[in-house]
């Protein structure tokens, strides 16, 4: 099991972080914490565990979120997942998504906090790995500091030690999910705040993190930072951030994370998975470079089509006017 990088990681995101992404992103940052899209206890106790549980060893240290409330599931899902090695168990109660309201998990779950301790502690009981929780600073009109705190309390007398702190509340009648991703204004005041009153904690803040200078000022004050959909439009910001924490670390070309890609994509392709299902999460590689247009515009075009493989990639590569 790898040892954690702390200072950043790559947020869980619905559709986006699967195993192609995450492993495409593994080679723009060797030690970023990189999480799971969520996977409901639901269906790992109940559906395909393997599916939904499975990535390259090359990924760690890597985490998995669960969705959920009722202890016992949350406990199987967790006992499930200890076979393969995960370096952290993490818990959604940040996700304002309604399709997760209505499963009883992810950001409603701040209202009931003495619920996600008791989840909490029938996960650690089947796990080695740390079991941590990712959650909003607030939701609804509950958007005050001692609802935070009175969140974080029960699940740090349960054990809990390690939180990630999205930092605008969850709104959850009347914005989608998109909208609650940037509507509701940041407060980073409050997640620094949590961290000066409960020192012994790990702080980890979420939201709005675009740039390095950004990332070093949060961490003046919390103990990690959580990158999302900066690192999934522009990847390549992942490797400017490792060059930067780990400046002896040579940082690849774009050219050559594509080139590095491609022998996953022989194996991947040639096991059944289509070329478009890891080429998606490389359309924003050259993002704001010369010729990104011309690269997105070939994947698009042919990823899709029956037979397609790396070649496709490397084409791309040579219709752009410059590869960066």
């Amino acid at each position: 099991m790898n040892k954690c990088n702390i200072q950043f990681s790559v947020a869980p995101m619905m559709d986006w972080t699967d195993r192609h992404c995450r492993y495409f992103m593994r080679l723009l940052s060797p030690s970023a914490l990189l999480y799971t899209e969520m996977v409901t206890a639901a269906a790992i106790v109940h559906g395909d565990a393997d599916r939904f549980l499975r990535f390259n060893a090359e990924e760690h240290p890597i985490a998995l979120q669960i969705g959920g409330s009722d202890p016992d599931w949350m406990a199987q899902a967790t006992a499930a997942a200890a076979g393969y090695g995960y370096d952290e168990i993490n818990i959604n109660v940040g996700c304002p998504s309604d399709r997760v309201q209505s499963g009883q998990f992810g950001a409603c779950l701040m209202a009931d906090p003495a619920l996600v301790a008791d989840c909490f502690k029938a996960m650690q009981k089947e796990t080695d790995a740390p079991v941590t929780v990712k959650s909003r600073i607030g939701i609804n009109d509950q958007d005050s500091y001692e609802f935070l705190v009175d969140f974080v309390e029960p699940l740090m007398a349960a054990g809990c030690r390690k939180f990630i702190v999205h930092a605008r509340i969850a709104i959850l009648e009347g914005l989608s999910p998109k909208e609650n991703r940037t509507v509701p204004p940041l407060n980073y005041e409050r997640v620094y705040e949590l961290k000066r009153d409960f020192p012994e904690l790990e702080i980890v803040i979420n939201g709005g993190l675009t740039t390095s200078a950004q990332v070093d000022d949060a961490l003046e004050h919390v103990d990690g930072a959580m990158i999302g959909r900066q690192a999934y439009h522009q990847p390549h910001f992942l490797a400017e951030l490792e060059h930067h924490f780990n400046p002896e670390w040579t940082m690849p070309s774009r050219a050559d994370v594509v080139e590095e890609m491609l022998p996953y994509i022989e194996r991947e392709v040639g096991s059944g998975v289509p070329l478009n299902s890891i080429s998606r999460h490389m359309l924003g590689l050259f993002a704001e470079q010369p010729g990104a247009r011309a690269w997105r515009r070939y994947i698009s075009e042919h990823a899709h089509r029956e037979g397609a493989g790396g070649e496709v990639l490397v084409n791309a590569l040579n219709a752009m006017p410059a590869a960066a």
